[in-house]
């Protein structure tokens, strides 16, 4: 497979997204999904009147906020290629079949395993950098490649 993956990055002149691009999208994207939880829990987090109580709050709604991760992510892969954080970055997410935007189904799945990645301590991500060609548990089970735009 890889030497398909190298054949196939020459042969369409794709250069692969660094670690660095791909982080610094990671980190946009959940402070935009933290801040959209934020604006979502606000009535219930200004209510509590300690932190414990905040933390309770937010720890309530862990699985509406997987979710909406999910949502976001699949969407904005499926219809762009690209999270807005990846946007901002200048990179994008092909479908090694078809070298375009994931399809529903390969994106639904690379955002789940995604989040999947995220529970056991992001060690999807930490592969990653052990992978010839970046590529975490989520672009492996949905079989993308993050490339330069």
């Amino acid at each position: 497979m890889d030497e398909n993956i190298d054949s196939l990055m020459q042969r369409e002149h794709l250069s692969l997204a660094s670690i660095r691009q791909r982080a610094a999208a990671f980190g946009i994207d959940e402070l935009l999904l933290s801040v959209i939880m934020i604006i979502i829990l606000w009535d219930a987090i200004s209510k509590a009147d300690t932190f414990e109580a905040m933390i309770a709050v937010t720890n309530s709604f862990l699985l509406e906020y997987m979710a909406i991760k999910i949502i976001y992510q699949t969407f904005f892969t499926m219809q762009y290629g690209a999270s807005l954080g990846k946007i901002i970055m200048k990179i994008r997410i092909i479908e090694l079949t078809t070298l375009s935007n994931p399809s529903f189904l390969s994106a639904f799945n690379r955002s789940v395993f995604r989040v999947v990645s995220e529970i056991l301590f992001y060690l999807g991500f930490v592969w990653a950098l052990l992978d010839p060609y970046r590529r975490s548990w989520h672009d492996r089970t949905a079989r993308t490649l993050v490339i330069d735009a």
